[in-house]
């Protein structure tokens, strides 16, 4: 009998029964306040005048129009890089004690975003909010006595003069509260070895060692660790190693395209449960069972606003026109693509993200993720999402029986005009691309007016290649480096798109 995992359960769900219903609305509210308040001493703070805004009783509406947008690059030329030359009080009381390095899925230099205490601290109570969370999904008690596989990056983090550095991932894990580390899994030494490839391999000598009953992990890096795992032991599914494995906790980008495959490594289906952390902070998770939509983290440090997406707010850099229109939670409706705007106890202030979202419940603040603004293809009008590209390849791969797990794509321009070149990683490389790209032009012009107005015009057709899913691993390995918090970029310049071309050729 699972003890111990009777009375975590337990306490679970009693946490669950008390807790009182929250107002998403009114919780945001005091956070912006509680932000102001705690900066409005900052040179950032001073210089907008915080204690000003304050002042006011609709204070949310004059922040917004007193500040502007915020990319990484506009922030850290004009606030953060103040931060490294060891000034404090800049955009945050104090100096950071980390800074969290993400290459996104652009560029291969790193960002350096602030983490705060305030911030770790953030990201630690959303973790609590998760674990209580799952008392709506019913797990067997046992479940709660089994270890959790956290395959992040190093953690293992650069000391720079007053602060270290390294991916969230790595700075999480590094922080994990002691009564936890019992449970996580690699454990802090394996944790800790920087290449990929020798860390995946101690898993791998160690995992019979381990009873993993939860996983955690972008799905690309997280497949490619069950593999190995597998091939290691030479066995069928990973669970003939880890049989009472029931949970995977997935983020950093859509599970969808990957799900084919990942239930391939599996003996049975286990509950998948989707989360949002990102470097710039813990924003939601899958808070029920009934949808696959997350939950904004709404009482916890970060205040969303809200522009809705629409190509004449979107510059070619994926950030935003100066006066493009802004809404709060209270004013946010469904169905609707938004980008995020956040600002947070790090310091970050009505800061672009990156991501577009679209609101499934407002009640609940309920959310999912449905793109990138810089992979929006937009080129000769097309409005195509990474959102729609998803139902596309999850649509292939039901009707022709494939896995494609990696995939990336340009608007080029040859001799008659332009096309979307389309790469597919698949293990199926035989299928013919002719009927492939007749399949995805279809879908795509039932799921999208623009693209089949686009289609009718200036947008020739689509040409697709099909190459084995290691490539794209490959490139990443490459371009950044392997594992971590590293994303295949989902659309590409065309300049981008040559050095891939070639990459591949080679």
């Amino acid at each position: 009998m699972a003890i111990i995992g009777n009375i975590i359960k337990g306490v679970i769900q009693i946490k669950d029964t008390l807790t009182p219903e929250s107002n998403p609305v009114e919780n945001q509210k005091e956070v912006l306040k509680s932000l102001l308040e705690t900066a409005k001493d900052t040179a950032f703070g001073k210089h907008y005048n915080f204690e000003t805004i304050l002042d006011h009783k609709d204070f949310d509406s004059v922040f917004s129009e007193s500040i502007p947008y915020f990319d990484y690059n506009k922030i850290n030329n004009e606030w953060w890089y103040r931060l490294h030359n060891k000034e404090e009080d800049i955009t945050w009381p104090g100096n950071p004690d980390y800074f969290a390095l993400s290459s996104g899925t652009t560029g291969k230099t790193s960002k350096r975003i602030p983490v705060t205490k305030a911030m770790i601290e953030s990201i630690r109570n959303a973790g609590i909010q998760q674990v209580f969370a799952l008392n709506a999904f019913d797990l067997p008690p046992d479940f709660f006595e089994k270890e959790i596989m956290m395959l992040g990056s190093s953690t293992d983090l650069v000391q720079k003069e007053n602060h270290f550095e390294g991916e969230i991932s790595g700075i999480s894990a590094s922080n994990i509260p002691f009564w936890f580390r019992g449970y996580y899994k690699p454990g802090e030494d394996i944790s800790k070895i920087d290449d990929w490839d020798e860390r995946v391999l101690k898993i791998a000598q160690n995992a019979k060692k381990w009873d993993i009953g939860a996983l955690s992990g972008i799905p690309s890096w997280l497949e490619l660790m069950l593999k190995k795992v597998i091939e290691f032991h030479n066995v069928k599914n990973i669970h003939e190693i880890w049989p009472n494995l029931q949970v995977y906790t997935t983020g950093g980008v859509a599970f969808q395209p990957y799900e084919k495959s990942f239930n391939a490594l599996l003996e049975h289906p286990i509950t998948v449960i989707d989360t949002y952390l990102a470097s710039e902070g813990f924003i939601a998770f899958q808070a029920r069972p009934e949808t696959t939509a997350m939950q904004l983290v709404t009482d916890n440090g970060i205040y969303f606003e809200f522009v809705p997406f629409k190509p004449e707010y979107i510059l070619e850099d994926g950030s935003i026109t100066p006066n493009a229109p802004c809404v709060t939670l209270d004013n946010v409706k469904p169905d609707t693509d938004y980008v995020l705007i956040i600002s947070t106890v790090s310091g970050a202030w009505r800061y672009i993200i990156g991501d577009t979202i679209m609101f499934t419940d407002i009640e609940r603040a309920e959310i999912k993720i449905t793109g990138r603004t810089k992979f929006f293809l937009n080129t000769v009008g097309s409005q195509l999402s990474v959102n729609k590209m998803n139902d596309a390849i999850m649509h292939l791969e039901e009707k022709f029986g494939m896995k494609i797990p990696e995939f990336t794509i340009c608007a080029k321009e040859f001799e008659d005009g332009f096309y979307h070149c389309w790469y597919l990683g698949t293990e199926n490389t035989t299928q013919d691309t002719n009927t492939i790209a007749g399949a995805i032009d279809n879908f795509l012009k039932d799921a999208n007016k623009n693209y089949a107005v686009a289609r009718s015009k200036a947008l020739k057709g689509l040409k697709v290649k099909l190459i084995n899913p290691e490539i794209f691993y490959n490139w990443n390995a490459k371009n950044k480096k392997k594992g971590g918090q590293v994303k295949m970029e989902r659309v590409m310049n065309e300049d981008k798109f040559k050095t891939w071309e070639d990459f591949v050729n080679n």
